[in-house]
């Protein structure tokens, strides 16, 4: 018996009763025998005779199973089978090959063995069912699987027609012709209800739809003629509106018209005036101008002459300091000479026919040419060294660059000024000198000679800018700087013997 009502085809064995509406072989139903008085059964979906449903006795499918004369064959059902029937079977193959061994699974089926059955039944549905009907070791295989694992379910006598009729397709039933056409009755009666439902479900949505519309309508028409009075309404305002506004134009016009000439009349005594008041301005300015140029000149000139007492007297006070330094030290000399004993000039100092070489006396410097000499000379008081760099750091340091040259001379003679206290001004050549000035050379004075200045004009130079007194040493083996320089009263030693004192 189905859901709907209606029972399967006759078990084998059950004597058909002539007249209860059992079909012949080809469909119709027999004429032999006395007719029953009881009404055969109905199928309550399709208005048809039911079907009887012969026992499921899963013989070994063929394809070549035998069919009642004029039903076609199991090869002619499986090639025109509706597609709802081809899906199930499909989702039965799918099921089944999930839990086969893999060596029962068929060569194409194997690569959807991995899939879920929904996602195989999707994707090899048109595989599975050309297995199903080509292989009947396949369909024994399934079969066996749906019988060992969901039993009852696949069966010609199974509540689901599509089942029943799937069931008869693969054990290749008597009554297979039967089952499919029952299934694609059942398909296409459940198509046409489920448009039928369709069709009512969109009646009554459409006519829910129209009386929306319908109430729609007429609130518009209600808001359209509440909109029409109040258009009128406004257009009646705006009337009155622009005629008021027209008179106030009127007037306004006239009052323009009027402001225009005074306008034009002020105007033109007003723009000689302006001509005036703007040739006036230009007079200020240029003479503004002027004026502000001559007093930038004042300030600069008054710059310049503050920046020149200030260097004067810079200047003066060096020179003064100097000069009280030597005095002072000239003061100390004398009274460590008086205290040795014997005033007055000594013997020696009355021979004729010599020069006094005493330390800073005016008849020129003298030649310091040993360490003994040199301690002596630095041992003065406010004694100035004036040291011929290159002539020295070359003839001390010839191997390294005349960078490294100026860097370790100037930091030996630092060395030396904070031992002494002596006041040391070291001189090189500038012509080639691109590197930044020298850093760490507190005590030193470092100078670099102008572009086409040598640095012996600069020797000869601090040499002169010195006061007359003072005691002052040049080191450097420049025979004619070491000439001009005695000339000036200055005293020389060698840059060998510098050098050692360096060292030492």
């Amino acid at each position: 018996m189905y859901p709907d009502g209606t029972r399967g085809p006759e078990q084998p064995g059950h004597a058909v009763v002539p007249g209860d509406g059992a079909l012949s072989g080809d469909g119709e139903p027999e004429a032999a025998g006395p007719r029953s008085t009881e009404p055969a059964p109905v199928d309550a979906t399709s208005g048809e005779p039911a079907l009887t449903e012969p026992a499921l006795t899963e013989p070994a499918p063929t394809d070549s199973a035998p069919t009642e004369p004029g039903e076609p064959s199991i090869a002619e059902l499986w090639s025109r089978l509706p597609d709802p029937l081809r899906g199930r079977l499909a989702e039965i193959a799918a099921a089944a090959v999930g839990g086969m061994p893999a060596a029962e699974v068929p060569q194409p089926l194997r690569r959807f063995a991995r899939f879920t059955p929904a996602k195989r039944a999707r994707l090899a549905g048109p595989v599975l069912c050309a297995e199903l009907e080509g292989s009947a070791p396949f369909r024994t295989a399934v079969l066996a699987w749906w019988s060992e694992h969901r039993p009852g379910e696949l069966e010609t006598r199974a509540d689901d027609r599509l089942n029943a009729a799937a069931a008869a397709l693969l054990t290749a039933h008597p009554s297979t012709a039967q089952l499919v056409a029952a299934a694609e009755r059942h398909g296409e009666l459940g198509e046409v209800r489920a448009e039928r439902d369709e069709a009512l479900s969109r009646v009554d949505k459409l006519t829910v739809e129209m009386e929306r519309l319908r109430g729609e309508l007429t609130e518009a028409r209600e808001q359209a003629r509440t909109a029409a009075q109040h258009r009128d309404t406004e257009y009646q305002q705006l009337r009155r509106r622009v005629s008021e506004q027209g008179s106030r134009l009127r007037t306004a016009t006239d009052t323009c018209a009027e402001l225009e000439h005074t306008v034009a009349q002020l105007r033109s005594g007003v723009d000689q005036r302006l001509d005036e008041a703007v040739a006036e301005r230009d007079r200020e300015r240029e003479r503004a101008d002027s004026e502000r140029r001559r007093a930038e000149r004042a300030a600069r000139e008054v710059a310049a002459a503050r920046q020149a007492a200030r260097e004067a007297r810079q200047g003066d006070e060096v020179r003064l300091g100097l000069l009280l330094d030597t005095l002072g030290g000239a003061v100390n000399g004398l009274r460590r000479e008086l205290s040795l004993g014997g005033g007055g000039p000594r013997p020696a100092d009355t021979v004729a026919g010599t020069r006094s070489g005493a330390v800073g006396g005016d008849s020129g410097g003298a030649p310091v040419d040993d360490l003994a000499a040199l301690d002596a000379m630095l041992g003065l008081p406010a004694l100035h060294l004036v040291v011929d760099g290159y002539n020295v750091s070359k003839t001390g340091y010839p191997d390294l660059t005349l960078a490294d040259q100026r860097t370790r001379l100037t930091r030996q003679l630092a060395a030396l000024g904070s031992r002494t206290g002596i006041e040391v001004t070291v001189v090189f050549d500038g012509a080639a000198v691109t590197a930044a000035p020298l850093r760490g050379t507190r005590g030193v004075r470092v100078l670099f000679s102008d572009p086409g200045v040598l640095a012996d004009d600069v020797v000869r130079d601090l040499v002169a800018a010195e006061p007359r007194g003072r005691p002052l040493l040049v080191a450097t083996s420049d025979r004619e700087v070491v000439t001009s320089v005695r000339r000036r009263g200055a005293h020389t030693v060698p840059s060998a013997v510098l050098l050692q004192r360096l060292h030492g």
